[in-house]
């Protein structure tokens, strides 16, 4: 039954698709791994510019993924923290660095997929959520997931903003964790390898920083 499963995991869809969810997997638990390392040498959480950097690359990736998936509960949870990176880019000093043209590409791909998928609403409807192999029943849970999920980015930036600068705290650990255990779970339902793989990595790094952020201090 297991290898029945893990057959149909990694065969029923293009390989290519796949290649460009774990990339965008990768950059994601790059940025938790970088942030992790400094956060132990330094023995409290940190918010490092690079931890942006990988966030918006991670990001425009996972939103190709899901588009190509025709998975609506992947690109919402993009969508929506998309522009808080940039903005934690910013607050960071980084993002006038990147290059002109770089910085064009990020801010209006998210909008001119919006505009596409205005253009042809009834496809996109027929596509995302007439879904044969997403139930409604699971594309919600999977959407619930993915909005606690992205929750975590809407508290850091009010946290971040009324302080002044950008940082990571302990609520935004808890929101990860509980997140990432129903995106979990919808992955598995959805027999999907990037979701599951990318999920898993990311437990621990979000529990040992909800350690560090309730560390006392003396």
């Amino acid at each position: 039954m297991v290898a029945e499963w893990f057959h149909k995991l990694f065969t029923q869809e293009n390989w290519g698709v796949y290649l460009i969810g774990f990339a965008a997997q990768l950059l994601f638990s790059l940025r938790l791994l970088v942030q992790w390392l400094l956060s132990e040498k330094k023995k409290s959480v940190q918010s490092p510019g690079i931890y942006w950097i990988l966030s918006i690359g991670g990001a425009f990736l996972l939103t190709l993924y899901g588009w190509f998936r025709k998975d609506f509960s992947i690109i919402l949870g993009q969508f929506i923290t998309y522009y808080i990176y940039m903005w934690n880019m910013n607050s960071k000093g980084i993002w006038n660095s990147i290059p002109e043209y770089v910085r064009w590409l990020l801010i209006y791909t998210p909008i001119a997929a919006t505009g596409l998928m205005i253009g042809d609403a009834g496809a996109f409807f027929r596509s995302f959520f007439q879904n044969p192999d997403v139930s409604i029943g699971l594309l919600l849970f999977g959407s619930a997931g993915q909005i606690l999920f992205t929750l975590r980015f809407v508290y850091q930036i009010v946290y971040s903003y009324r302080r002044g600068e950008s940082l990571l705290p302990v609520g935004f650990w808890i929101l990860s964790f509980a997140g990432a255990s129903l995106i979990m779970i919808y992955g598995i339902f959805r027999n999907d390898p990037v979701i599951i793989l990318g999920q898993s990595l990311g437990w621990v790094a979000y529990l040992r920083n909800i350690m560090l952020c309730c560390r006392p201090k003396y």
